[in-house]
């Protein structure tokens, strides 16, 4: 299933993409180095001027449990491969990142992986990736388990099509000149093997259902902002 040129004409329309510099890091460029530690001097500033209530501050409290990443990191913007071609960002690659989580509870008996922006303009903002059922044996994820027809999910495991209508990882786009966005990579450990939702099911209707059978949850949040 691919992004009709509509879709992403009407989404990239929605979200201003389509000009700008990504403050985002990539690895190995003295140029990448100076826009990362512009990118980080900006979130430093978002943090303290601009910073919006964590999403999942709004639902019930559930324990904490640790991820990390290869790919990126809490506090820093998305590299530029994190970010998505598919809606114009220059550079943009949409390709998911590296995931590890540990120390989750031992009633977990699935995994829901998900990235969000919750100040995309959209008056809801804006699920960029979705990953149902996976089972409570898989730990890690490697980069690029998003892709389109991804052959390296865990068994099982299922895309949501999320708010760009495609079953695959959608990087970060945030519009040009808005500000940092706050993308939230998280890892939700719930109570049951399957949520028995289609690869079809909203963004917001999805996590409403999750909310009952959720036990912890781990998020890595990476400000990013293009000039």
């Amino acid at each position: 299933m691919k992004v009709s040129k509509f879709r992403a004409a009407l989404v990239t329309a929605a979200l201003g993409i389509g000009v700008g510099t990504a403050y985002c890091a990539s690895v190995g460029s003295a140029a990448a180095s100076s826009a990362s530690a512009q990118a980080s001097a900006q979130a430093r500033d978002h943090w303290h001027h601009h910073s919006l209530p964590n999403p999942y501050e709004f639902l019930p409290k559930v324990p904490a449990f640790r991820v990390v990443s290869t790919t990126v990191r809490n506090g820093h913007p998305l590299p530029v491969a994190q970010l998505s071609g598919v809606f114009g960002v220059p550079g943009g690659k949409d390709i998911s990142p590296e995931l590890s989580w540990s120390g989750f509870p031992k009633a977990t008996k699935s995994f829901v992986v998900s990235m969000y922006d919750p100040e995309a303009p959209t008056g809801s903002g804006f699920w960029h990736w979705i990953v149902e059922d996976i089972p409570a044996t898989a730990v890690t994820l490697p980069q690029n388990a998003g892709a389109l027809n991804s052959t390296t999910l865990p068994a099982g495991a299922i895309q949501l099509d999320g708010d760009a209508g495609t079953a695959r990882y959608i990087g970060g786009a945030p519009p040009a000149g808005s500000g940092v966005h706050d993308y939230y990579i998280t890892v939700t450990a719930l109570d049951e093997p399957s949520t028995g939702l289609g690869a079809n099911t909203s963004g917001a209707l999805f996590n409403f259902e999750i909310d009952s059978h959720t036990i912890a949850r781990a998020t890595i949040i990476c400000p990013t902002a293009i000039e």
